[in-house]
């Protein structure tokens, strides 16, 4: 039998200190890393180029000839995947922005802490590795077959886009009910394009935003002198989008004295401004959206019944995100593709890992959390991939599994003398963990077996990005089966 062995991470040491290099070398060779020396920046660059390239690079900051933040650069540059880590004893704060800002890993100060310095190439090697698997990654979607911004393939998407279809051939007033951040004027702004009124205007006010005081004006304009501060006559938003469509957001927070008006444009098409006694004609298609429950705002007499019932004609209930956490790998290949196309950034990968985070979280902020997450993580991403270690810290934990510093912090409690008495949790078995899930499920008020079936299934896509057979494998199903039982949940 052939002895095969796992050849160790080669790690490159960058620093025109002898004693440096070899009291770093020699910490790390103990733990069996491959050592590479080079006594200059130039040096270290020529290295890297000639490649392979080492799995870790360790760069002094201040050297003879070429310094260390110029060094980073070109290694930066000719390996945009290269980790390095940056050694300095001045920790200044310019240090730190400059070295981070050109892409270094993390950096280090001198005198070393030995335990510090393993842990920490241990968490850079794993990101090492972490990249690597990312190589074939393979987009979910193209950006530019959705050029209005919905995305999602789920079932209740679909059924929102079928909607979307039906409503557009008519001038019927729509009523868009959903949770903040889930795309509401994406949606109104699908119903426009796709009418025969989207060679006219499209306009969207947030009523939420405006005071009661001054939304009458904002909406239906004023005359010159028709309260103080009314220096010019104003053309209102209903006015401007005269023969177009009107988006009006948080409808629900509008004062009913406004709604009156509101009722007389869906009644009779007309309008008067603030202030003035003519009576102009307007032909404009009204969507509206809210968050707000406006059958429970009419019982209390908070909401007019009968602009309630002018609105309510075709209702479009847009899903949070945590319905459709199939979509979520979609919708972080659609925001990563334009940060790359506004170059706000090279980053256009994500590793599984961070995917399946990203998949399990709840996203109470829906559409609008995920859009944010993703470009925070892809602004302090190294690499040209989204890690765990690049995710929030509150995603389901995730940050603190995977920051450098808590990776270190945790190494050196484990390597230090007294680390045995430090308090470990056990891993959880199967068992104990499917306790909790139980508990939560069973005063969920839902069927479990659906709930747990249909997680386990979105999961298992989710790993293998939308592969039925791998997923199917990883279930032990047949892909028939796989597809059958998803197409019941």
């Amino acid at each position: 039998m052939t002895d095969v062995t796992t050849k160790p991470p080669t790690i490159l040491v960058i620093d025109d200190d002898a004693e440096i290099r070899y009291s770093l070398s020699r910490v790390l060779t103990a733990r069996g890393y491959q050592i590479i020396e080079a006594p200059s920046g130039e040096q270290g660059i020529a290295l890297v180029r000639q490649g392979p390239p080492p799995d870790l690079v360790f760069l002094d900051v201040r050297m003879g000839g070429m310094g260390g933040i110029e060094a980073l650069q070109h290694i930066r540059s000719a390996n945009p995947r290269q980790l390095v880590v940056m050694m300095t004893a001045f920790g200044t704060a310019q240090t730190a922005i400059e070295a981070m800002k050109y892409g270094a890993f993390d950096y280090v100060m001198k005198p070393f802490d030995p335990a510090k310095v393993l842990a920490l190439a241990q968490n850079a090697l794993k990101a090492h590795a972490d990249l690597r698997a990312v190589g074939d990654y393979k987009p979910t979607i193209n950006a530019d077959d959705y050029r209005e911004g919905i995305v999602g393939s789920s079932p209740v998407m679909q059924n929102v886009f079928k909607i979307i279809g039906q409503v557009t051939a008519s001038d019927v007033t729509v009523m868009i009910t959903v949770e903040s951040g889930t795309g509401k004027e994406l949606v109104a702004r699908s119903i426009w394009k796709h009418s025969h009124r989207s060679n006219k205007a499209f306009i969207a006010v947030n009523c939420a935003a405006i005071p009661d005081n001054l939304i009458e004006s904002e909406l239906f304009g004023h005359e010159k002198g028709s309260f103080t501060g009314a220096t010019v006559q104003r053309i209102g938003k209903f006015e401007l989008c005269d023969g177009g469509s009107i988006f009006l957001d948080e409808i629900g927070d509008m004062a009913l004295a406004t709604q009156t008006k509101i009722l007389r444009v869906l009644q009779q098409g007309e309008i008067q401004r603030v202030g003035g006694t003519a009576t102009l004609r307007v032909d404009v298609r009204i969507i509206a959206a809210t968050n707000k429950n406006l059958e429970e705002m009419v019982r209390t007499k908070t909401f007019r019944e009968d602009l309630y019932y002018r609105l309510n004609v075709v209702r479009i209930m847009m899903p949070a995100l945590r319905e459709r956490g199939d979509d979520v790998p979609q919708i972080v290949d659609f925001c990563l593709q334009n940060l790359v196309k506004q170059r706000k950034t090279r980053v256009s990968k994500v590793s599984p890992e961070a995917m399946a985070v990203l998949v399990r979280h709840r996203w109470p902020g829906n559409v609008r959390e995920l859009e944010n997450v993703v470009y925070r993580s892809a602004v302090i991403a190294q690499g040209d991939a989204i890690l765990v270690k690049d995710l929030p810290a509150e995603l389901s934990g995730a940050g603190m599994v995977a920051t450098p510093a808590t990776a270190t912090a945790v190494a050196s409690a484990r390597d230090e003398p007294g680390a045995g008495a430090t308090t470990v949790t056990p891993p959880r078995t199967l068992a104990s963990a499917f306790d909790t899930v139980f508990d939560l499920l069973k005063t969920g008020g839902k069927p479990m077996l659906a709930q747990v079936e249909r997680e386990l299934i979105s999961r298992a896509l989710a790993t293998h990005r939308g592969d039925e057979a791998q997923a199917a494998k990883l279930l032990g199903l047949t892909r028939a089966a796989l597809q059958k039982k998803a197409k019941e949940l």
